[in-house]
């Protein structure tokens, strides 16, 4: 790694000094008319409107040699080191002759800004607001003796302006005898007191628009739907937001109370939801429970565990949310498990043909599938590849040296001041940010993931240049001299083993999650649970030869995790599913047996004679052997298996992902106890990844739990929103596509900010 790094370094031999200087002067001026730029359409400073970035040439080479401001209402030239100050300095505190001609913001003038007081004030140019409030100058007594001023009355302005009046502009016709009680604030509230005179004597309005009565219900509906699905996100509370109310009335809707949207508005569509959802469930011969959540965050933390239902045809349909806090016990998970599936069905619980589920003690689920021979209870993969995470922290000697090191690192470098300050530097130099190394706030060996040990490494191997760096500068090499952790740390950065152990550790674990975001992404069934696995021992097999590490150690740990995920439904439904069907010499489309062990072969026997009565296994095994024997018709294995690219992602897809099951209940038939099984185990989801409830709804349920009504809208909201998002497919939550939003605008900032960085040093 550090071999790399300093490999990127650009060699700058070739260039001279002045051509250094030019580039970067160059650069300094693109960023500064960018600024500007934005600014005079309404995105900036108001400063930029009177200052303009201009180059200065060395006379002897015609290169650019500085950057400097031009006041264009007075032609002075300053530096471009901080326009901000330079605005202050020169137009604010009234240097610039010009300036106070010209109306100017609220914000730039201060409150006691002399330039209002100032005899000047009778000569200045009407700006083109001046038209809004006009003052007399007269400064004379009106009748009375009650003030020592009079107003003229004010030019009648536009209703919608007085936000913008109170807050953008004050015209250049205010009086310097004129000062109200209540400051700047007061003009608002003199423009709209001469508007209601106005308004008085004219009562004459433009009427606003006007929507029917099926307009308006129409408009409410969909807006009650958008504030359901949101779950939490928009909360009920700001729908009486005066801004809010103002846009309702300024479309042409009528004011109405939150309590509208939480009472029979609510009810009605869950109701409506609701029996849409019991509706396609009738008509799915069976189903397959998904339960999300149960995997415990942390102590005495409020968790909701998300129960969906699976369809056949590859709908998922919501089906209620329980809210457990901390550990739970096992056979609670049973009880709500067993809880869900009766209220689907009723007597009829053969119609439920298994479960997945996420982590929890797993003895709910063999309990479940024991009682009852015709389920499959499978554990989430999703979980079983981020489990293997730290199954490598907590049994590889790499991850753990790895660690110890990089505690060691961040611990000095974040705890020392000089030295913490020097590779902030050079962070700002290299990388145009400076920070702390982020340390997880627990000891190694009492992490319960590598969660934050991963964001250290990231941070250590993304400042890599920086630390070494860091090694060349005279703080460095003086606390060398007194500390000898510091001449540990010196030579561990020098190390390039130590940079290919981090590689080696972020190279997996990237691997494995690139891996498991894809699981949660796609949602795997269940036959392609053994192709999963296969995959990912070729691909570390990859990564050990890669960074010279025994496979032996690496295959040990990749197998225990295995073993403890394992289900002979992952074999039987690999053998059964037409997908997986391989093309012999004859021409044949066989299951693939030679890819199973043993011990998986005697696996597929095993659950086929379970999920079949006792007088039908015999039945069904012979129908084994004629499928082993003779496959699938080559036409319709290859329709089956036919692919298309998709055309927002680009990879290669199964054109009809039904079809798999669809040929075993269409032109399979002779299959008879065989194509039963077959039919129930193609379609089972291996993951239980579904809807992701919002913080919001979290903490609004933490907040209210003990109140029955409380909980009770909470569910039906619950309901509604995950019905919408699994409709849409849509798994991610909001707080992730924000942030995901945020992290987009950040990188188009970078961009400018690195223009911007300060080159006072040219």
């Amino acid at each position: 790694m550090a071999t790399t790094n300093t490999a990127q370094t650009p060699a700058v031999d070739s260039l001279s000094s002045d051509e250094l200087t030019a580039k970067a002067v160059h650069k300094r001026y693109e960023g500064l008319v960018m600024v500007r730029n934005k600014a005079i359409k309404g995105k900036g400073a108001w400063y930029w409107a009177h200052l303009e970035p201009m180059l200065i040439n060395n006379a002897d080479t015609g290169l650019p040699k500085a950057v400097k401001l031009r006041c264009s209402l007075c032609d002075a030239v300053f530096s471009a080191s901080n326009p901000s100050r330079t605005a202050s300095e020169h137009l604010k505190r009234g240097t610039c002759p010009n300036f106070n001609s010209l109306a100017k913001p609220i914000s730039s003038i201060s409150p006691s800004s002399p330039n209002l007081a100032s005899p000047s004030g009778h000569n200045r140019k009407r700006s083109s607001s001046s038209s809004i409030l006009e003052v007399s100058k007269s400064g004379g007594v009106s009748g009375g003796g009650i003030g020592s001023y009079q107003a003229t009355p004010l030019a009648i302005v536009d209703p919608s302006r007085f936000q913008e009046l109170a807050s953008t502009a004050v015209t250049a016709s205010v009086a310097q005898h004129l000062v109200l009680s209540g400051g700047k604030e007061d003009l608002g509230a003199l423009a709209m007191l001469e508007y209601s005179v106005k308004k008085l004597k004219s009562p004459k309005t433009s009427p606003g628009p006007t929507l029917s009565k099926n307009q308006i219900d129409s408009a409410l509906d969909f807006l009650a739907d958008w504030i359901y699905e949101s779950c939490g996100s928009v909360s009920f509370s700001s729908l009486e937001h005066p801004k809010f109310k103002a846009f309702l009335s300024q479309v042409g809707l009528p004011a109405f109370s939150r309590r509208e949207f939480v009472g029979s508005r609510l009810d009605l569509k869950f109701e409506e939801v609701k029996a849409e959802s019991e509706a396609r469930i009738r008509d799915a011969m069976f189903f397959q429970v998904s339960s999300d959540g149960w995997k415990v965050k942390g102590f005495g933390e409020e968790n909701l565990v998300n129960l969906t239902v699976n369809l056949p045809n590859g709908t998922s349909l919501y089906r209620r949310a329980a809210f457990v806090s901390g550990s739970v016990p096992s056979k609670y998970a049973e009880e709500i498990l067993w809880e869900t599936i009766t209220g689907i069905c009723g007597n009829v619980v053969q119609q439920c043909v298994g479960i997945v589920a996420d982590k929890f003690k797993a003895k709910a689920l063999r309990n479940l599938e024991n009682q009852h021979h015709w389920m499959v209870n499978l554990s989430c993969q999703f979980q079983g590849f981020t489990s293997l995470i730290k199954d490598f922290n907590k049994e590889l000697p790499l991850f753990k040296t790895a660690a110890a090191n990089c505690f060691k690192l961040a611990n000095f470098v974040n705890n020392t001041a000089q030295i913490r300050n020097s590779f902030g530097k050079y962070q700002l130099q290299e990388y145009g940010h400076s920070g702390l190394l982020r340390v997880p706030l627990r000891e190694y060996e009492k992490l319960d993931n590598f969660g934050p040990l991963y964001t250290l490494l990231e941070d250590i191997l993304n400042s890599a240049r920086a630390l070494q760096l860091l090694l060349l500068d005279e703080s460095y090499k003086m606390a060398s001299l007194e500390d000898p952790l510091a001449r540990e740390v010196a030579e561990m950065i020098r190390e390039v083993g130590f940079w290919n152990e981090l590689e080696a550790v972020h190279s997996l674990v990237k691997l494995i999650k690139e891996m498991a975001q894809e699981i949660e992404t796609e949602r795997p069934l269940v036959g392609q649970c053994l192709p999963l696995w296969d995959d990912l021992r070729a691909k570390v097999k990859e990564w050990c030869s890669k960074f010279h590490i025994g496979e032996a150690p690496v295959e040990k740990v990749i197998e225990r995790r295995f073993k403890k995920n394992y289900h002979p439904a992952w074999a039987a439904a690999f053998i059964l599913d037409p997908l997986y069907l391989i093309r012999d010499t004859s021409g044949k489309y066989l299951p693939p047996f030679k890819c199973l062990t043993p011990e998986q072969e005697k696996d597929v026997d095993k659950l086929i004679t379970r999920l079949v009565s006792r007088e039908e296994a015999h039945i069904a095994l012979m129908e084994l052997m004629k499928w082993r024997t003779e496959g699938l018709d080559p036409v319709y294995a290859r329709a089956v298996q036919m692919k298309e690219r998709d055309p927002i992602t680009g990879k290669m897809r199964i054109a009809n992902p039904q079809s798999s099951r669809l040929v075993w209940e269409t032109y399979l038939t002779e299959f008879k106890y065989l194509g039963k099984v077959a039919v129930r185990l193609i379609f089972l989801h291996a993951t239980s990844c579904g809807f992701k409830c919002n913080w919001s709804l979290l903490r609004w349920v933490c907040a209210h739990g003990q109140s029955r009504v409380g909980m009770e809208r909470a569910q039906k909201l619950i309901f509604i929103a995950a019905h919408s998002k699994l409709e849409r497919r849509d798994f991610s939550s909001d707080e992730e596509k924000d942030a995901e939003l945020f992290a987009l605008v950040n990188g188009e900032d970078d961009v400018l900010n690195e223009v911007l960085v300060d080159t006072s040093s040219v």
